[in-house]
């Protein structure tokens, strides 16, 4: 079997091309569903709509997201986190939005960001989507902050 990672399931290496000869990416209907479901998120977090960011994460402790100054492990603490968090200073712009869909249920976004409370810096976000019964969710987050090249 794999390698592990302490506290992780075992890792299975896949055989070049593996994934990709049996798999369709970007199908246009299912990337039309992940569009939405991005644009949803994103409206969601101009108007700091906390019930609507909740249901868009995974309810389960594999649920991660990094944030730009927190590390958040389980659903419980992404919430906690944005139902503390202040509704000053969310507006922004995005650049470069990459969304990707792999098969039926899963997805990658990708995007950059600008804010003008942030001058100089420029905003990542990735983000892990996997399509569940009640919807597209969020398993895994990525959020960082970087000089502005």
């Amino acid at each position: 079997m794999g390698q592990t990672l302490e506290g992780s399931l075992p890792m299975r290496a896949c055989w070049p091309n593996e994934v990709t000869d049996t798999m369709d990416i970007d199908i246009p209907d299912v990337r039309a569903e992940m569009e939405a479901a991005f644009a949803r998120y994103e409206a969601a977090i101009l108007a700091n709509d906390v019930p609507t960011l909740n249901a868009l994460f995974h309810r389960a402790p594999q649920t991660i997201r990094y944030g730009m100054a927190e590390n958040l492990y389980g659903f419980d603490e992404i919430a906690a986190f944005r139902g503390a968090r202040s509704s000053a200073g969310l507006m922004r712009s995005l650049a470069r939005t990459v969304i990707t869909t792999y098969g039926h249920d899963a997805a990658v976004a990708s995007t950059l960001f600008r804010r003008d409370t942030m001058p100089g810096k420029l905003g990542r976000q990735m983000q892990t989507w996997v399509r569940f019964p009640e919807g597209w969710q969020i398993v895994a987050a990525h959020v960082s902050l970087i000089d502005e090249p």
